[in-house]
């Protein structure tokens, strides 16, 4: 991850949100909206590097480091790194989801959120760091942890990736934990090995999106009923 750290402060990698007044300008031209062009496009990784391109539409993930800027209010402006949990803390504000949202999104619930305390706030966000392109890998395989995200990759090679089950994993009842797509909460999604390879579940060996975590539990686990 270091290596795209300083890849993203070499190219200068920014996308930079305004709004405030012209809010209200069509949003289908990335120059209206303020927003750095598709002509300024950076990789942030490397293999299949069209998954890795930080445009206008960029969704913001776990330990990204954004720079918020409230403009003529430097009290209000500050740089935040996304939480595992996918918030963010802001003065007034206080917690705000961000993950699974562009720096626009988020920059309009900012403004939104701002206009009880201010008139025609106009906030920036620029995207300083990309730590999320990062998938977990936990439970029964031989090497849990977290593996960066550099191309397309199945669920399948995730668990590939982290050295396979282990000879006590339920390899059938897989469990991926993502973030939903208001950025609140998990959605979990479930697989079976066995249905991939067997009976033809293509569907389940789902593709990965940065900050899934995907869980192998043990054969052994006993679930108790709930009271």
């Amino acid at each position: 991850m270091q290596r795209i750290k300083a890849f993203a402060v070499i190219v200068g990698l920014s996308i930079c949100v305004l709004l405030g007044p012209a809010l209200a300008v069509p949003q289908d031209t990335d120059v209206k909206r303020g927003v750095a062009s598709p002509s300024t496009k950076s990789t942030v990784g490397s293999g299949d590097k069209s998954l890795l391109i930080v445009t206008p539409e960029y969704i913001i993930g776990p330990e990204d480091i954004l720079e918020i800027t409230v403009w003529k209010n430097s009290d209000l402006s500050k740089q935040v790194q996304v939480r595992p949990d996918g918030r963010i803390s802001l003065p007034l504000l206080g917690d705000i989801s961000a993950v699974a949202k562009t720096p626009v999104q988020l920059a309009e619930e900012i403004s939104t959120g701002l206009r009880a305390y201010m008139e025609n706030p106009t906030i920036s966000i620029m995207v300083k760091e990309v730590n999320s392109y990062q998938i977990y890998v936990l439970g029964e395989v031989n090497k849990p942890g977290k593996f960066p995200l550099k191309s397309k990759t199945t669920l399948l090679q995730g668990i590939t990736v982290a050295g396979g089950f282990t000879p006590m994993a339920a390899r059938n009842k897989i469990v991926v934990f993502r973030f939903s797509k208001d950025g609140e909460g998990l959605t979990k999604l479930k697989a079976s090995y066995d249905d991939i390879v067997v009976r033809d579940g293509s569907v389940q060996n789902m593709e990965l999106k940065p900050g899934d975590q995907i869980v192998v539990p043990s054969e052994t686990m006993v679930i108790l009923p709930s009271r």
